[in-house]
């Protein structure tokens, strides 16, 4: 991208351009940008102010249309520089306040949150649960799947369970699985997680010497799982269904890989950690957020505290053509309303 700073003129017309894309979701065309901008320009005119755009590569022609549509590139220099946010609405704001009520518990406020986000966006909601101070590993169970897939479940604490399926370069028996899980409890079970995931490498690359070649694949396949683990963090999803009408037909592949990342949550919540410290909203848009699974949609979180200090981050999941200046309000004031319930419950 050229690196030159635009002119308030073709700054307009690309915040014009942005804008109308998101409301209608079709490629914007020259005649239609002159009355939506407000300058007092021709069709013309317009039409080399989009052709520079692309140049920098923050619009695009899709196909052989004549009309334009925004790039990545062109949602951030949107949200960095040119979106206007509005007052949040005072209805709104109200019925907040009334739903995030701090007699609640931390339980109900974070999937009440999550709730919330979805309806006042119109997108997915997402708010990682408040974690543990200390995350003690209860147990460890393998179940085969198909296709050379097995499903670890995790237990920490009391109850937190984390589920994922892991990928194995050949099938297991149930037998050799359940004695992989035996391996594991025996010797973790009741152990601070963090400190199982510091020793569980060298220990078990000991272990496995003395315990035969059949189990030593199957170690390092534990070992891999356990150390990649988020220790039972989790979240809470809302509204998914949401998204169903924002992809083209051709992307239902990528909408469902979506969905199954919800039911898993794994690559979810990666991404929610990297905000957990942030001064106040993080947007990713498209490839940004480094997942592929994400290219297609943005992301904006904001932390949640309770007092000063920050105990997760909450959010809403949608495409990349989604109405940011209303969204970046919502997630803002929902998080500082979360905040208050918790510090005061």
């Amino acid at each position: 991208m050229n690196e030159d700073k635009l002119s308030e003129r073709n700054s307009q017309i690309l915040k014009a351009l942005i804008e109308r894309y998101i409301r209608e979701g079709v490629p914007v065309g020259s005649k239609s940008l002159v009355a939506e901008s407000g300058l007092n320009v021709s069709p013309a005119t317009v039409r080399n102010v989009m052709a520079d755009l692309e140049k920098r590569g923050l619009v695009s022609a899709p196909h052989t249309s004549a009309g334009r549509i925004p790039t990545g590139l062109g949602y951030r220099m949107f949200v960095d520089s040119l979106i206007t946010i509005y007052p949040f609405d005072n209805d709104y704001l109200s019925n907040l306040r009334a739903e995030l009520d701090p007699q609640r518990s931390p339980a109900e406020l974070v999937e009440t949150a999550s709730n919330l986000l979805s309806q006042l966006t119109l997108q997915a909601g997402v708010v990682t649960v408040p974690r543990a101070e200390k995350v003690t590993l209860r147990r460890v169970e393998f179940l085969s799947l198909s296709g050379n897939k097995v499903l670890v479940i995790l237990v920490f604490n009391q109850k937190e369970v984390e589920n994922r399926i892991i990928q194995t370069d050949r099938s297991y028996t149930d037998a050799e699985l359940q004695r992989a899980a035996q391996f594991i409890n025996e010797r973790y079970s009741g152990l601070d997680f963090e400190q199982v995931k510091v020793q569980l490498l060298s220990s078990m690359r000991a272990d496995k010497e003395s315990i035969g070649k059949l189990m030593q694949a199957m170690i390092d396949v534990a070992a891999a799982t356990l150390q990649d683990s988020d220790g039972g963090a989790d979240c809470v999803v809302a509204g998914q269904s949401n998204l169903i009408g924002s992809l083209q037909s051709q992307d239902m592949e990528r909408l469902k890989e979506l969905f199954d990342a919800f039911d898993y949550k794994k690559d979810i919540l990666a991404l929610m950690s990297h905000c957990v410290d942030a001064d106040g909203i993080r947007i990713f848009i498209g490839e940004e957020s480094g997942y592929e699974l994400f290219e297609d949609y943005s992301v904006v979180t904001a932390p949640y505290r309770n007092g000063s200090k920050s105990i997760g981050v909450l959010g809403i999941i949608g495409p990349t053509r989604m109405a940011y200046a209303s969204v970046i309000p919502v997630v803002d004031v929902t998080a500082r309303m979360l905040s208050a319930a918790l510090s005061n419950s």
